[in-house]
C-alpha cells in the first residue's frame, strides 16, 4: 500500500513540475520578436565589448517614464514597447541582458546603428546577426516545449521590423558624388535582397506574420539640419533614398505573400506619419516638429546627453511631450505613443494590407 500511495504521490509531482515548467516557459498563445535599429533598440547595445557609456545610457534619457536611462534613445518608451502593452505582452527585454531567460513572450534583437547590410556601422548587430540570434531562440523553445508546440508558437508569433535608415544615411554621408538614379537604384536592391533573404530564413523558422515600420523622411531629422544651408527644409537625397527603398520594400513584401503559404504583411507608413508631424505639429498635440528637445547646435541636432564622450555642454527642453524629436534623430515617447497606435489600430491608408491588431488575431 505504501509502494502505491509514494509512486501515485510521485507521478502527481511530476506532472505538476511539468505544468509548472510549461507555464514558466510558454505563457500564452502570443508572441513578439523585435528586429531592428536605434528606433527600436531597448539596451542591447549597452551589453556590447565598450569601454564607454553610449548617450542613450546617460542622463536626460530615459528620465520620463523610467527615471533613468536604459537604453533607448528616448526620453521614455519605444514603439515595441507600446506594442507590447496593446498586446497584452510584458516589456520585452534586450536579447543581450544578462540574467534568466524567459523568451516565450518574445524578446527584442535591435541594436542602434545597425542595418540591413553587415557593412553599415560595424560593431552594432546586424540584421543577419538578429537572425542568427533568433535562431538560438529557436532552439530555446524548442527544447523547451518540442519540435511540434515551439513551431505553433513561432507561426503565431508577430515579427517586427525597423531597419534600413542606417544603410541610406551610411550611404549618402560615403556617396556624396554618387548621386546618378541607377547607383542609387542599385544600392537599395541591395539593401531589399539582403532584407528579403533574411525574412525567408525567418519564414523557414516558422515566421508567418511581419509587421514593418518603413523608412522615415531620413533628411528631415534634425541633425541633418546641422548644416545650417538647409534652413527649415529637409535634405533631399536621404529623403529620396528612403522614399525608393519603402516601394521597393512593399512590392517584395507583397511578393512573398505571393510566393510563401501563410505569410501575412503589415507596413506602417512611417515617412508620412513623421512627415506630417515635422510639417504640422499642431495637429497632433505637439509644439515643435522641427528642432530636438534635448541637443546642441542648429535645431539641437546634436549632443544630447554629452556627446560621444558625455563632457559637451547640450539645452534640454522642460517638455518633451511637446516636441516630435527627443534628440538629433529621434522621437519623443510622446510621438511614440502615437505612431504606435497607428501601428496597432491605424487605417489600411496608413498601416496595410492590415495594421497590428489584426496579424496578432
Amino acid at each position: 500500500m505504501a509502494t502505491t500511495i509514494s509512486s501515485s504521490f510521485s507521478f502527481s509531482f511530476f506532472l505538476l513540475l511539468c505544468a509548472n515548467f510549461v507555464c514558466c516557459c510558454y505563457a500564452g498563445d502570443k508572441a513578439l520578436f523585435v528586429f531592428g535599429d536605434s528606433l527600436f533598440d531597448p539596451g542591447n547595445n549597452n551589453y556590447l565589448n565598450s569601454n564607454t557609456l553610449t548617450a542613450a545610457q546617460r542622463w536626460p534619457y530615459g528620465e520620463t517614464f523610467f527615471k533613468h536611462p536604459t537604453g533607448r534613445l528616448s526620453d521614455g518608451r519605444l514603439v515595441p514597447d507600446f506594442i507590447a502593452e496593446y498586446a497584452k505582452l510584458p516589456l520585452l527585454p534586450p536579447y543581450l541582458q544578462p540574467g534568466t531567460h524567459k523568451w516565450a513572450n518574445g524578446v527584442n534583437f535591435a541594436s542602434a546603428g545597425a542595418g540591413v547590410l553587415d557593412q553599415t556601422h560595424p560593431g552594432t548587430i546586424s540584421l543577419r546577426t538578429q537572425l542568427s540570434y533568433f535562431k538560438k531562440v529557436k532552439e530555446y523553445l524548442r527544447q523547451k516545449l518540442g519540435d511540434a508546440e515551439a513551431m505553433k508558437a513561432l507561426n503565431r508569433a508577430v515579427y517586427l521590423f525597423s531597419i534600413g535608415g542606417n544603410d541610406y544615411f551610411s550611404f549618402h554621408q560615403n556617396n556624396a558624388n554618387a548621386s546618378g538614379q541607377s547607383y542609387r537604384t542599385k544600392y537599395v536592391g541591395m539593401v531589399i535582397g539582403n532584407l528579403t533573404s533574411v525574412l525567408q530564413e525567418i519564414y523557414e523558422l516558422g515566421g508567418r506574420k511581419i509587421g514593418f515600420q518603413n523608412a522615415g523622411p531620413l533628411g528631415c531629422v534634425p541633425s541633418m539640419k546641422i548644416d545650417t544651408t538647409l534652413g527649415d527644409n529637409c535634405a533631399q537625397e536621404p529623403c529620396a533614398l528612403a522614399q525608393m527603398h519603402n516601394a521597393a520594400l512593399s512590392k517584395a513584401l507583397k511578393k512573398l505573400s505571393k510566393e510563401l503559404p501563410g505569410f501575412k504583411y503589415s507596413i506602417f507608413d512611417y515617412y508620412n506619419s513623421i512627415l506630417d508631424r515635422v510639417n504640422n505639429p499642431s495637429k497632433y498635440g505637439l509644439k515643435d516638429g522641427k528642432s530636438a528637445c534635448c541637443g546642441s547646435g542648429p535645431y539641437r541636432g546634436s549632443d544630447c546627453g554629452g556627446g560621444r564622450n558625455g563632457t559637451s555642454p547640450f539645452e534640454l527642453c522642460s517638455n518633451p511631450s511637446e516636441y516630435v524629436w527627443f534628440d538629433g534623430g529621434h522621437t519623443t515617447e510622446a510621438t511614440n505613443r502615437q505612431l504606435a497606435q497607428l501601428i496597432w489600430s491605424g487605417p489600411d491608408n496608413v498601416t496595410g494590407p492590415v495594421n497590428l491588431k489584426q496579424l496578432f488575431k
